[in-house]
């Protein structure tokens, strides 16, 4: 059978045979989200609208996207489209008492791609000392965390996020968690060894680095490429007034090296460091959202200088809340205006040659209107525009263009 209708039939059972088309809509009710402590990026998972059924012991939850654009690159177009991004579901349990376990199944471009993005089982032994096992979403910045297109003004995700760091990446793997609560500032880290990367990351249709590349490769859920763990860990502090400071690292070994005792090659390491922070300004109530990454890849000396070994980028949004008021019965509605901005190297360095720069860089600016009804919904007006410079530093092709998109929970 298929792998994506199983997935879809295996869900559909998994609803009806919890008796969820015979309970009647009055024992339908959101958890209700614990707010009486500071919630972090690794606390996105949970940290969601869910919807109990009666005395069922499953909670189920969900969020789509959809859009409409046209864009024009260097005065060419191929006029407007429709877009269904994605259709996420999620589902929570708890199997008893400190033992719980949460699953997120996403459907994209309808249904073109289906990703089991998260299916773990956490052991809460002590809030300092937690276990973690199953397909786990590596903590390496703070968006492959906290990706819900609902909480963003955006319809695109950030380039540096999906188009250098694979966005939405996990693994399987195991690993251990925890935080530390003083007043009003917050500790935590996560830590896990899991499946990663492949040559992919160098041998692919781009014909560059590009480590979003290794997603395509099923297989990483069931076997080591190379038997050699990808090691991810982060650190993070929050304080109450100020907001959260993220220090992250994933790296390992990508090639295959040896095969039935034979040497194939030396061992070629991917090695990734990234730095998050959020904050709200004081008074103006404005929000701050940015990360910014660096990857070193051991590139085979056989390979062309198109192909980087250092790569770096990151984002920046900046969101102002202009109005908050009941609009058409909506009574929490929040008006918001935003930009962002973007940057990419995928390829840092000099050629060999003449030392001139090896451009294959990216800028980008975006803005946004957006009408919140409420928390978790979203209606949003983007105008983006950007400029990509290939290797050679030749005149950037500019792309400019509106988007309208809207995006919620369910």
């Amino acid at each position: 059978m298929n792998l994506r209708l199983f997935t879809f039939i295996s869900f559909t059972f998994l609803l009806t045979t919890s008796g969820f088309a015979q309970i009647d809509s009055s024992l339908l009710k959101r958890q209700a989200q614990d707010t009486s402590k500071l919630t972090m990026n690794m606390d996105a998972v949970y940290n969601r609208p869910f919807l109990s059924f009666g005395k069922l012991p499953i909670a189920f939850g969900g969020y789509v996207e959809a859009n409409y654009q046209h864009l024009t690159t260097d005065g060419i177009t191929e006029g407007s489209s429709f877009q269904m991004r994605r259709f996420t579901l999620f589902a929570a349990s708890t199997v008893m008492k400190r033992v719980k376990f949460l699953t997120e199944i996403e459907f994209e471009d309808g249904a073109k791609e289906i990703n089991i993005e998260f299916a773990a089982i956490d052991f809460e032994l002590n809030p300092l000392v937690n276990f973690r096992g199953g397909i786990i979403m590596n903590p390496i910045g703070s968006f492959n965390q906290n990706h819900d297109g609902p909480k963003w003004e955006f319809v695109d995700r950030p380039v540096s996020a999906t188009q250098m760091l694979p966005a939405t990446w996990s693994n399987v793997g195991f690993g251990v968690y925890g935080k530390k609560f003083t007043g009003d500032w917050v500790l935590a880290y996560e830590g896990y060894l899991t499946n990663g990367f492949d040559n992919q990351i160098i041998e692919n249709t781009k014909n560059k680095t590009f480590l979003p590349a290794s997603k395509l490769n099923q297989e990483r859920f069931e076997e080591s490429f190379n038997g050699v763990p990808l090691m991810t860990g982060k650190a993070a502090i929050r304080h109450k007034k100020v907001g959260e400071l993220g220090i992250s690292y994933m790296g390992g070994v990508y090639n295959k090296f040896e095969e039935d005792g034979l040497t194939l090659d030396k061992r070629r390491h991917v090695d990734v460091f990234a730095l998050d922070f959020n904050s709200v300004l004081p008074k103006l109530n404005t929000h701050l959202n940015g990360e910014f990454s660096w990857v070193w890849v051991d590139v085979p000396g056989s390979y062309t200088q198109q192909f980087g070994r250092k790569q770096k980028g990151g984002f920046l949004d900046i969101v102002q809340p202009v109005l908050r008021r009941p609009i058409l019965d909506f009574e929490k509605s929040v008006i918001n205006v935003a930009a962002r901005l973007e940057y990419v190297d995928w390829n840092v360095g000099r050629f060999n040659e003449n030392n001139q720069n090896i451009a294959d860089d990216y800028w980008g600016i975006s803005g946004a209107i957006s009408w919140r009804p409420s928390a978790q919904s979203v209606i949003r007006f983007n105008y983006l525009y950007n400029w990509q410079q290939d290797i050679l530093g030749n005149p950037p092709a500019k792309t400019g263009g509106f988007q309208f998109g809207i995006s919620s929970y369910f």
